[in-house]
């Protein structure tokens, strides 16, 4: 049976991969003070990460260092408490309609496994570079 402690001890094991963005957005928040000083700022971080097309107006902006702080910072929140208020919203919506389940439980589990990881990965470097980008700015360099 294998243990709890050696699940953290994998480097591509999700819990990995969520402290790691979260240890990133959290070092972004500490380290970016004033954060309307990112406005209008591009982050030209390669990944293509976009916002997306609903939810608050600060995550419709693409491309400046502000929308994706707050993106960073609204994916965080949603790790750590939870994306309930998403999923009424969904019911809501989705009214009596149904979701088909494909027979293939393992198969559904590693694909969405596989792209949380890769999504965390991104967001992770993104958060990251626009960290960097903001030591910059400010003109402080470590």
């Amino acid at each position: 049976m294998m243990q709890i402690s050696e699940s953290y001890n994998q480097k591509n094991s999700l819990f990995n991969a969520m402290n790691r963005f979260i240890g990133a957005v959290n070092n972004m928040d500490q380290t970016v003070m004033v954060p309307s000083l990112l406005r209008d700022v591009p982050l030209d971080d390669g990944e293509g990460v976009k916002a997306p097309t609903n939810g608050p107006a600060y995550l419709h902006q693409d491309g400046d260092m502000y929308s994706s702080y707050m993106l960073l910072k609204s994916i965080r929140n949603d790790i750590e408490w939870g994306v309930l208020q998403g999923d009424e919203r969904r019911k809501e919506k989705a009214g009596v309609a149904e979701v088909r389940l494909e027979d293939d439980l393992e198969k559904q589990f590693h694909f969405h496994l596989n792209g949380l990881h890769t999504v965390l990965s991104k967001l992770t470097r993104k958060a990251d570079t626009l960290t960097t980008r903001y030591k910059e700015e400010i003109g402080c360099r470590n």
